[in-house]
């Protein structure tokens, strides 16, 4: 795929406009090569977010680390982690007491802290992994006894809508989930990030009070 450079400026710099400083904008940079994404750093990207594990530890050690925070966003098996607890400063994609206990057995073993996110199936919707919407608060309890994972919020993708306005629906109602638990001072937590919202609905979702999107296509084009 040829990237067109000044259009790549062109969107980060539109985006970060509209977003105002409201929420961290957050590349997704998944099949995107690693000079590109050191590109969309001298644009002004700090933080991208990688789906594969594979493809991040196969694009790593070309990645400006200095000026650029990696993220994982995909879904994480168990039997991967071991790959990235040293790599990434936040999972996003945390959706399992197993899972859970890989990452604490994980980050204990390179003496870390892991900053998580759970991830929240927003309309139970089997072809999605994710904690079911009712069941947050007792996954949030599950998670406050694990040493080595500190949980820092929530992340969501909702189905696919009619219209904004109903998608709007979906980002409040995570909206306000999150703001519960914020307020609950739950142990082992730093609760201060709602990821929701990408290229299509970055704006409806930072309306609704996201404080992180994840833009892949808005910013990079359409994958191949």
């Amino acid at each position: 795929m040829t990237y067109d450079k000044r259009m790549l400026k062109e969107n980060i710099e539109r985006i970060t406009a509209e977003i105002n400083g409201r929420a961290t904008l957050l590349a997704a940079t998944k099949t995107v090569p690693p000079k590109i994404i050191n590109f969309a750093a001298d644009c002004g990207i700090r933080v991208i977010g990688e789906n594969r594990v594979n493809e991040l530890l196969d694009k790593y050690d070309r990645i400006d680390r200095e000026r650029i925070d990696i993220h994982f966003i995909g879904h994480l098996q168990t039997n991967k982690v071991k790959y990235i607890i040293d790599k990434v400063s936040l999972i996003h994609s945390l959706d399992s007491i197993k899972l859970a206990e890989e990452i604490d057995r994980r980050a204990y073993r390179a003496d870390k802290l892991m900053d998580v996110l759970i991830e929240v199936n927003l309309a139970n919707e089997v072809t999605k992994s994710g904690i079911p919407f009712e069941e947050i608060d007792i996954f949030v309890d599950k998670i406050r006894h694990f040493d080595n994972i500190r949980l820092c919020g929530l992340m969501a993708i909702p189905p696919k809508c009619e219209n904004s306005q109903e998608n709007s629906l979906f980002f409040n109602k995570i909206s306000k989930k999150f703001i519960d638990i914020f307020h609950k001072k739950v142990d082992n937590s730093n609760i201060g990030i709602l990821s929701i919202g990408m290229s299509d609905d970055y704006m409806a979702a930072v309306e609704s009070g996201s404080t992180l999107v994840r833009i892949g296509s808005a910013i990079f084009g359409n994958r191949n």
